[in-house]
């Protein structure tokens, strides 16, 4: 099982990341100073992947257009002799065959994902969410595809959550098999605290196989009114064995304001020309409390 194509899920409205992202897409706000779609894309490319579709809505090209060249820009740079930042800009450009899809209506991650389905064709493929955005040993992606590979069968990203927390997210019944590995049997999504399986949550990095598409083409729409990728899940299950990996790293979820200020800070602390000062500025802040 040779995965080399990744889907990327942006058509969202960014909602929760209002207002800021009432005009730029929340795709395009930076970690640091890099788009998140550019540290998704970049986490594929240093997994394996070669071709990167991405899934946009009407009025989102500019999330394609930041990985395309700028010879004004580059230009203006290379006069002024910052070669410095004309490099950094240059790694941007085509890190991968890049193609688009679109999503016309915002009918769910699973009608997302379905948009996809002639550009992947009859082959198993990533799919990323741009919000998870993913600080880890390995790339997180590239975890999934080892475990993928060598199991022949779908995987998703597992992360143990509060308690608290468990209504949030799409929550899997598993049986531990392997290190750090369990087999799915079932999920719920976003399940009451004293309801839920366990206390795993499928983050937002899967490895899946084509027959997915089928059964979301079939799927009916569930709450919202929207098709959702946990029943189709669900449905492949009963086909063949789905399993989740419990990644090594740290997840940031940039589509929540705490998460977006602790990804700032988390990634700020490992940049060399940011720690010092960042370090002494958050010491400061503590100390007045």
């Amino acid at each position: 099982m040779k995965v080399k194509k990744a889907v990327i899920l942006a058509a969202g409205m960014g909602t929760r990341m209002l207002p800021s992202s009432k005009v730029i897409p929340k795709e395009l706000l930076p970690v640091i100073d890099t788009p998140a779609i550019q540290v998704v894309v970049e986490e594929a490319v240093a997994s394996g992947i070669a071709e990167i579709i991405i899934v946009i809505s009407p009025g989102k090209a500019t999330v394609v257009d930041h990985f395309k060249p700028n010879a004004e820009l580059e230009r203006h740079l290379e006069d002024r002799g910052k070669r410095d930042i004309l490099e950094i800009i240059r790694l941007s450009n085509d890190p991968a065959r890049i193609t688009v899809a679109e999503q016309r209506q915002p009918l769910g991650l699973g009608h997302a994902v379905l948009q996809a389905r002639e550009a992947v064709g009859d082959e198993p493929f990533a799919v990323m969410l741009p919000d998870d955005i993913f600080d880890c040993p390995r790339p997180c992606l590239r975890q999934l595809l080892d475990v993928a590979e060598a199991r022949d069968a779908p995987v998703v990203a597992l992360l143990k959550v509060a308690r608290s927390e468990i209504s949030k997210y799409g929550i899997v019944d598993a049986r531990a098999d392997g290190d750090r590995t369990y087999e799915l049997r079932g999920m719920v999504e976003k399940p009451a605290p004293e309801k839920a399986p366990s206390e795993f949550a499928i983050m937002g990095r899967y490895v899946l196989t084509p027959d997915i598409f089928e059964l979301l083409a079939a799927g009916k729409p569930g709450a919202g009114g929207e098709i959702q990728l946990t029943d189709a899940l669900m449905a492949l299950t009963a086909r063949r064995k789905i399993y989740g990996y419990e990644f090594e790293g740290v997840r940031y979820d940039l589509g929540d304001r705490v998460g977006f200020i602790s990804a700032q800070i988390g990634f700020g602390l490992k940049r060399p020309d940011l720690a010092d000062r960042l370090r002494a500025y958050l010491k400061s802040v503590i100390s007045q409390e």
